[in-house]
């Protein structure tokens, strides 16, 4: 039986078999979150984006990308120069994910020291 034109699947991401789940761990993923917020700032290059997100690996930042372009949420510009030169950017989508990223980011950086004061008595009890 065909679905009338326009029709769309009731998506639950609490349902195990609902595709959005990938989506949803893809995007809590912490380095999506963090290139997400640096890709905000505009177009980067591999280098510049590696350096701003302290810690991340090549082959993780790699991977990350990859996955974000795949998604739509990155867009992955080549030059044909010598040497070549590739940027990236986020697309209409992904600036969709900034301001929820950011706000988780936000929040992180507020409430740290709340955290670790509620980390240091869990284990004091422990």
């Amino acid at each position: 039986m065909s679905q009338p034109s326009g029709w769309q699947p009731d998506w639950n991401v609490l349902t195990k078999t609902c595709p959005s789940r990938t989506s949803l761990a893809r995007i809590a993923n912490k380095w999506t979150a963090m290139v997400v917020i640096v890709l905000s700032r505009g177009r980067l290059r591999f280098g510049d984006i590696r350096t701003a997100v302290d810690g991340i690996s090549g082959k993780v930042l790699t991977e990350t990308l990859r996955d974000l372009e795949r998604d739509g949420l990155v867009k992955r510009h080549v030059y044909a120069e010598m040497p070549p030169r590739v940027e990236y950017e986020l697309t209409a989508l992904g600036h969709t994910l900034h301001a929820p990223l950011q706000a988780l980011g936000n929040w992180a950086e507020e409430h740290i020291a709340e955290v670790l004061k509620a980390r240091e008595a869990y284990d004091a009890g422990r």
